[in-house]
């Protein structure tokens, strides 16, 4: 099975401009095409921008609303999956979801953030509950989950558990957390053993100062591919031969002891 290789879109677009940021997102699909990726991974409420308070309902959608029919026409015209983050309105709940559409267009998967950051999210959305969404794209079990649900090492544990191969992480990581992009993300693909591409925001959008530092963190404890602190699209490969082998090597998530952690729930 080859490598699917996978871009990150680093940037914060147009703030409350969805028309703005969807040709973002078709230019980045069109680069991200070029280098022969599978999959574009943009960030955390790339649709609409995140520090957009009181429009939160006003700019929020349906799963399947006009955004998605956008964003599905980019995908077959660019042939690759793409994963964004935008605010869900399902009746009179909101949620902070991101959805993955596939290279056909069909939608994949769409996940709820299930842990709120914050004053900002808690006033605006409701959490979701579902821990693990997933799908299948081009021989690989994908993930989805959002931001600080990377955090917790017991979510991205459950995905381990439930054969995720490669998480997909929108984010919206700001000033002082640097060290969860730079230590806390590869830690979680080795313990978990999977492939996490963890996708940020980037500069400064209201009171949020977003850090950058994207990044495609591996099983075996490395970064194939990572992000500064501008707007730019990087690109690397989610290799199953390297996870077949790193799993292999690496005893965790044979070694554990379940009965041992009945505390934790």
């Amino acid at each position: 099975m080859p490598p699917l290789r996978t871009a990150l879109l680093q940037s914060s677009g147009q703030p409350g401009d969805v028309a703005a940021n969807l040709k973002v997102l078709d230019e980045a699909a069109a680069r991200a095409a070029a280098t022969g990726a599978g999959l574009l991974v943009a960030p955390e409420m790339f649709l609409t921008g995140y520090a957009i308070g009181a429009d939160v309902p006003r700019l929020a959608e349906a799963a399947d609303g006009p955004s998605a029919e956008a964003v599905a026409a980019l995908a077959v015209r660019h042939g690759l999956g793409i994963v964004y983050g935008y605010p869900e309105r399902d009746g009179e709940r909101i949620f902070n979801a991101a959805q993955l559409i596939g290279p056909d267009g069909a939608r994949l998967a769409n996940y709820r953030k299930t842990h709120l950051f914050g004053g900002f999210e808690q006033d605006w959305f409701t959490p979701g509950d579902r821990p693990v969404v997933q799908a299948e794209l081009a021989g690989l079990r994908l993930g989805v989950m959002i931001c600080y649900d990377v955090e917790f090492p017991e979510n991205v544990r459950a995905h381990a558990l439930a054969g995720t191969d490669l998480l997909l992480v929108p984010t919206a990581l700001m000033h002082p957390a640097e060290v969860v992009a730079d230590a806390v993300v590869p830690v979680r693909a080795f313990e978990s053993q999977l492939y996490i591409a963890y996708a940020n925001r980037v500069g400064q959008e209201g009171e949020f100062e977003f850090v950058g530092r994207s990044a495609l963190a591996c099983p075996d404890g490395t970064t194939r591919a990572r992000a500064g602190r501008e707007e730019e699209l990087i690109v690397g490969d989610a290799d199953p031969e390297l996870l077949r082998a790193s799993r292999e090597a690496n005893p965790y998530l044979r070694d554990r002891r379940p009965g041992l952690y009945a505390s934790l729930s």
